[in-house]
Formats: C-alpha cells, structure tokens, sequence
C-alpha cells in the first residue's frame, strides 16, 4: 500500500479568485447543509484520472510497487523521470499505471472545481442539465488551501518506472493532467487524504463509498440557479439563503449568442437589511408569499409584457 505526505509550500501565493463548482440537486442541498463529497480517482468519470503512462524496460517483469505520495507539493518544473517518447527496448506497463491509481483511491480523495461559471458543457453534464446550480466559492478561504490547476496536453505524459522507485514521495499535482479536450473545464483540483475526510454509510451509483469534508459556511459567496431548475427549489434555496451574506442568482439563456445572463435575486447581505430584486424572470419565487411584495410579483406575472417569454420552458 502506498502512503501519502501533507507538506505545505510556504511560498505558494494566496489566491483570491473565485472557484465554482457544477452541482445537482442533490450535491446543491448536501453543500448547502454544510458538506462536499471527496472523491477517489477511481470513482471519476473519466478512467484516465491520475493515470500515469508509466515506462519500463521489456527485461523488467511487472509488478505491484509501493509509491509514496505528496498532495500539496508543486509539480516541478521538469517533473522527475518524464521522458517524452518511449525508448528502444522499453514498453508502457498498463498494469502498474493501474496499480498506482489503486493505491491512490486508497489514500485520497479529490474536489474538483472550476475557474469558470460560464461553461455550457459543464452545465449540461454535472448540473443535471441545467436543473442544478453553479456554486461560487471564496478561492481564498483556507478550507482551499493546496489547490493545483488542472494541466491540459494533446499527449499522455509518460514517466520512467525509475522515478516511482526512487522511494520519495510523487507530488500528486504531477499526474493531475487531462486531455486538452477537456480543456474547457478550467479544472482546479483540492486534495486530501481519506483519513482526514469523514467516511459516511452512502455508496454513488458505481459502488465507491462517499467521503465527505465538513464546509463553513462563510466559504460560499454565491448560488447560480440554473435555467431550468424548478420553481419550487428556486423558492426552497431562496428561502435557505435570505437571511445569509450568501448572493443568489438566477441563470438564464440570454437572448443573444452563447451566452447566460445572471439574474439577482439577492444580494450577499441579509435579505431583512436589503430586499430581494424581482424580475419577470425571479417573480415567481415570491408569488405564493403573503405581502406587497408578493402582490407587486403577481402582477409581474400577469402583466409584464416580458413575463411569458421569459419563462416559457426550454
């Protein structure tokens, strides 16, 4: 089994951009309450996660090997044992690329987020098409310390067995590479051990046991919802987040090009100190309410001339 080590770089720089992570339904509400799942590599989606192209001469024979692990280390600037095409006499082990993805499954589990609120892949695929919401993060919060930005190449990295045995430990950072065609996901990547995560009783659809890391609050700067989430949790996550210093948007298909527009629905203050902002859009959030405000909302509904367009499904 290989082991992991948690050494802080002293010299990285704080960073203050936002993050954003893509969410269901569900993944919205678990957040909300407080916690985000970690995920091993193995439970991915995609099965080149964390899987190094590793290299080895054809006299060697195959064989489970015990690897030492770094995830908060900087990839070096010319990681150690990266050759960039594979030698005479030498062949890629497939089954020890898997072996060392085994064993990092067994250690760590991953958050996965974005530079970007603005993808309409992501939105498709990891917001339940459109349904879910985008969840902005305080990039600077500590809870987010550590964090690696995802490297994207058209070609599979590929190492030399010899730097897997040379017994010190493999910055986790360096095998965080996808395809470039994954390039539009703008991924940052927080990583931590198993041990330090909160195992729970609940399995994903694939089998892996969910780990979980408890999340304050004061981490989320904003929700988007998404242009097709309903109404009624449209009114559920207005009604978590009124009272919070948590801002709240509505996402929309804009009416020009390839674009969204983010319709406020309130600020990131208190609702109580600052009112929320009804549109044709948001209106039917407060429509059910008892209050001039609600009565002002119905109108909206009825006799904005904007109101069936904007919210006619689609």
């Amino acid at each position: 089994m290989g082991t992991v080590e948690t050494a802080v770089d002293q010299s990285i720089e704080p960073v203050t951009q936002s993050l954003y992570k893509y969410v269901d339904v569900a993944g919205l509400r678990r957040i909300l309450d407080g916690s985000i799942r970690f995920t091993q590599p193995s439970a991915f989606n995609d099965p080149f996660e964390l899987l190094p192209e590793i290299v080895l001469s054809t006299k060697e024979q195959e064989r489970p090997i015990n690897v030492s692990f770094d995830i908060l280390a900087r990839r070096r600037c010319t990681p150690v044992g990266e050759i960039d095409h594979v030698p005479q006499g030498y062949c890629s082990s497939d089954a020890t690329s898997r072996d060392v993805v085994r064993q990092l499954s067994a250690l760590i589990g991953i958050l996965s987020l974005s530079r970007t609120n603005q993808s309409l892949l992501m939105w498709s695929h990891y917001a339940d098409q459109y349904t879910g919401a985008v969840i902005e993060f305080d990039g600077a919060h500590e809870f987010f310390v550590g964090q690696i930005d995802m490297e994207y190449r058209s070609i599979r990295p590929k190492t030399d067995l010899t730097d897997y045995l040379a017994g010190k430990p493999i910055p986790v950072s360096e095998l965080c590479v996808k395809s470039d065609q994954a390039a539009y996901e703008q991924e940052v990547r927080v990583i931590r051990t198993l041990a330090d995560c909160e195992k729970t009783d609940q399995y994903d659809r694939r089998g892996f046991q969910i780990y979980i890391r408890r999340m304050p609050v004061e981490c989320i700067k904003a929700v988007f919802l998404g242009e097709r989430t309903d109404v009624g949790l449209q009114r559920e996550i207005y009604s978590r987040l009124k009272e919070t210093n948590i801002g709240l948007f509505l996402t929309a298909v804009d009416g020009a090009g390839y674009a969204f527009r983010h319709e406020r629905i309130k600020f990131n203050v208190p609702a109580s100190r600052m009112g929320p902002m009804i549109s044709p859009r948001t209106a039917h959030i407060f429509s059910d309410e008892q209050n001039v405000r609600a009565e002002f909302a119905r109108w909206m509904i009825h006799n904005h001339p904007l109101s069936k367009a904007v919210n006619k499904p689609i």
